[in-house]
């Protein structure tokens, strides 16, 4: 499969299965599943049909790792990044001393003023590494990425999860826990 088609595969499915999954015809169940014969068969419905062997392979080979099967492969979901409604079952987990968050220069002088919140979201999203959040910064102009002090939350009373793909969320981090690098 050409980088093109699975990069095209990758954007249609981010869109439904985690903002508009009512706009194909699907809904997502408990944890954001869905029955993978529906996913294809609303795909197909809706003008962009896709193979199950494409699916495994955008799922298997994105290296932001967006989508998950579940143990049997026949439902799938997003793993996180959701605007709708919807329990990803979630578990909380302490993170590590440090996460980092990536963003635009244009957001900073806002980011340090409120902090990070989740906007249309349902968490914010966090990095274990610098440079994980430098690429998710530069999807939104010159990156900008800022050190948060996750050990101090977590002590505080927030609540941490860790998503399949490795991205950490929380439900928001006010300013001063945030460290500009």
């Amino acid at each position: 499969m050409s980088d093109s088609r699975l990069v095209k595969i990758s954007k249609y499915l981010s869109k439904y299965l985690r903002h508009t999954p009512d706009a194909i015809g699907i809904q997502l169940a408990p944890g954001g599943w869905v029955d993978v014969d529906e996913l294809l068969t609303a795909c197909a419905k809706n003008k962009f049909p896709l193979t199950r062997q494409e699916l495994q392979v955008v799922v298997e080979s994105s290296d932001k790792q967006r989508f998950s099967f579940d143990a049997t492969g026949n439902l799938i979901r997003a793993n996180q990044g959701h605007s709708v409604k919807v329990d990803l079952h979630l578990e909380a987990v302490v993170p590590p001393d440090e996460l980092y968050h990536g963003t635009g220069h244009k957001s900073v002088e806002s980011i340090l003023q409120t902090g990070l919140s989740k906007m249309s979201r349902h968490h914010v999203h966090l990095s274990k590494d610098i440079e994980t959040a430098k690429t998710v910064g530069a999807r939104h102009g010159k990156p900008v990425v800022f050190a948060v002090n996750a050990a101090a939350m977590h002590q505080a009373g927030y609540i941490f999860y860790c998503s399949a793909n490795g991205v950490w969320l929380v439900e928001n981090v006010p300013p001063e826990y945030l460290q500009k690098i």
